[in-house]
């Protein structure tokens, strides 16, 4: 039977397909989304034999003697991935145009320097393009092997041909499968690229590092299924104008995702930030309201940060909120608890919420600094310099206790603090007060504003 080519109608946000064109994708409900996209059916054969399942193991008796992850030196990098990359595990890369993406991989090249061979597929640069950049960074390129290639189906015969330690392609939206009719960087293209590649380097333990663009929402480009296939998500976040880029992992089979690994853009590429703290609290001017320093823990390890504060009377009828680094609609809620609990009235006011250094906050840890930058702004009376403050803030104005409560004490004590501010249910939690340091428990919201003279 002849193979016949049919039309269907692909969901460009979700991958959802459909015989007929609709406004409104029945999966994720965006509007005028559905693509046309052409496919090619596949033979069928009337003599199908059924194949029995082989291969079928204990998981107990399964031998695991001969894994272990490929540990790049760029302790960062690492730190994220979980220890280094695991063989076989297929990496999605993704974030902004100019982040740094192909940077990282250039680097990771020369980190695996004299220990393994990689394979560097571009779509996007030529050979004598990416030797001018390598040049750039300092690698060397020996242990470097560049193809420019769209095709996926030949990279795939090459990788099975020649067995790379690693395969790096940059980036998948360009390459395509020539059975496939629609264009490089569809739905179809992307989703079928990557499924072809994770089928042939997975059997011969092979790492793939992929890198994939992300479109206007912030959102990976392609399928959201794309992030199911693989095994480790990881996100360039930052702003291209600022020097400093943080990478976190959205999804990591092999290990935490709560990891993030901190680097600042230089002209010879990207170095790693050994202090994140020290980093996040440079440039900090003592004696201005509305600051506050607070200590959030990512992964292992805590970070304190900067919450900045302006509240100014508004010049329109409906006061401005806007917050850079923490979460919109938690703001409103801190704000709201403020005006209930303690009368501090924010309604005709417009507030601006930042935190510096382009980290995100996310932990409920920050909620107590975010009220006491609010709280400073709004009086314009500076917090101590040297005083730290962290704890979750309740509906009814109570602080809650936060997780690891001694680890946080002795970062803020290593950088020189003296004075922090803490939910009074976590005073329990610490066994050793770091010399230097004077931790004061506070039980409501109340208490703690005492502090703002």
């Amino acid at each position: 039977m002849t193979q016949k080519s049919k039309t269907v109608y692909v969901c460009n946000s979700c991958g959802y397909e459909s015989v007929k064109w609709v406004g409104q994708c029945p999966e994720c409900h965006e509007w005028n989304s559905m693509e046309e996209q052409l496919t090619v059916a596949s033979k069928k054969n009337a003599d199908y034999v059924r194949k029995t399942v082989s291969g079928a193991e204990i998981l107990f008796d399964v031998n695991t003697a001969g894994e272990h992850r490929l540990v790049s030196g760029i302790k960062e990098f690492d730190r994220v991935l979980g220890g280094g990359i695991v063989k076989g595990s297929v990496v999605l890369l993704s974030g902004d145009p100019g982040i740094g993406k192909s940077t990282i991989l250039l680097q990771t090249c020369e980190a695996f320097k004299d220990k393994n061979n990689i394979l560097y597929v571009s779509g996007e640069e030529s050979a004598a393009q990416i030797k001018l950049r390598a040049g750039r960074l300092g690698v060397t390129g020996k242990n470097i092997t560049v193809i420019t290639e769209t095709d996926t189906q030949s990279v795939c015969e090459y990788i099975k041909t020649n067995s790379p330690d690693m395969v790096m392609i940059d980036s998948i939206q360009t390459m395509q499968i020539e059975e496939i009719s629609s264009t490089a960087g569809s739905i179809v293209q992307v989703r079928e690229s990557t499924n072809l590649l994770l089928r042939t380097v997975k059997p011969l333990n092979i790492p793939l590092i992929i890198v994939g663009h992300v479109n206007k929402g912030g959102e990976i480009a392609g399928p959201k299924v794309l992030e199911h296939i693989v095994d480790t998500v990881l996100y360039f976040e930052g702003e291209k104008k600022q020097s400093y880029r943080v990478l976190r992992a959205i999804k990591n089979r092999f290990g935490s995702t709560n990891e993030i690994g901190i680097f600042e853009m230089r002209e010879n590429g990207l170095f790693e930030v050994e202090n994140p703290s020290a980093m996040m609290l440079s440039g900090r001017r003592s004696e201005v309201s509305g600051g506050c320093i607070t200590c959030v823990i990512e992964g292992t390890r805590p970070i304190l940060s900067e919450v900045q504060a302006l509240v100014t009377a508004t010049g329109f009828g409906n006061p401005r909120r806007m917050s850079n680094g923490f979460d919109y609609n938690r703001l409103n809620m801190l704000l709201a608890i403020l005006e209930k609990r303690q009368g501090l009235y924010f309604s005709n006011l417009d507030t601006y919420l930042n935190v510096v250094g382009g980290i995100r906050l996310s932990e409920p840890a920050a909620d107590l600094a975010v009220c006491m930058a609010l709280v400073s702004g709004l009086r314009d009376i500076p917090i101590d310099e040297k005083c730290i403050v962290f704890g979750e803030v309740g509906l009814s104005g109570e602080i809650r206790a936060v997780e690891r409560a001694q680890s946080r004490i002795s970062e803020a004590a290593r950088l020189g603090f003296n004075k922090c501010i803490i939910p009074k249910s976590s005073l329990k939690q610490i066994t050793k007060i770091p010399s230097g340091i004077t931790p004061i428990g506070v039980k409501n919201i109340k208490e703690a504003l005492d502090y703002i003279r």
